[in-house]
């Protein structure tokens, strides 16, 4: 269980890094562009969810190692008559625990339950993080009437 909980920890730090300079990078990068002001904001969605998929991709590749490396649990699958789970399904679990999504139809056991957990936190607060940005950059790049583009 400690080997899990100092792979949690980590991951929280690593993908809170990933998310903090994409963010980081945004906020430098955008003032100094000449592009249309909204544009700005397809930026700021474009690069948010690709640091999002990054962070759930990292997780993925995680949970792969976990299971066929450290053998501390699997992901059971209600539509497969069982098996290691592919690098796809770990991804796809990945997502869906990321974004709190949670159809069901994937668990984890042993474990490997606790980085799920750990994982839905950091998603949601991620998420949210995201969209105070997105927030703050409207506020920021958006034209408001009267205004020159």
């Amino acid at each position: 269980m400690a080997t899990i909980g100092v792979i949690c920890l980590s991951l929280l730090l690593l993908s809170t890094s990933i998310h903090y300079e994409a963010l980081r990078l945004l906020s430098e990068v955008l003032p100094r562009i000449r592009i249309a002001p909204r544009s700005k904001l397809i930026a700021v969605l474009l690069t948010t969810f690709a640091a999002h998929a990054m962070e759930m991709l990292l997780y993925a590749l995680v949970y792969y190692l976990i299971i066929h490396q450290l053998d501390l649990g699997t992901l059971l699958v209600d539509y497969t008559g069982g098996g290691r789970p592919s690098m796809s399904l770990c991804f796809y679990f990945s997502a869906e625990t990321f974004t709190s999504l949670g159809y069901g139809d994937i668990r984890p056991s042993g474990p490997l339950r606790l980085l799920a957990g750990a994982e839905a936190l950091n998603g949601l607060l991620l998420i949210g993080w995201s969209a105070s940005f997105a927030y703050i950059s409207m506020e920021r790049f958006w034209e408001r009437p009267g205004e020159n583009p």
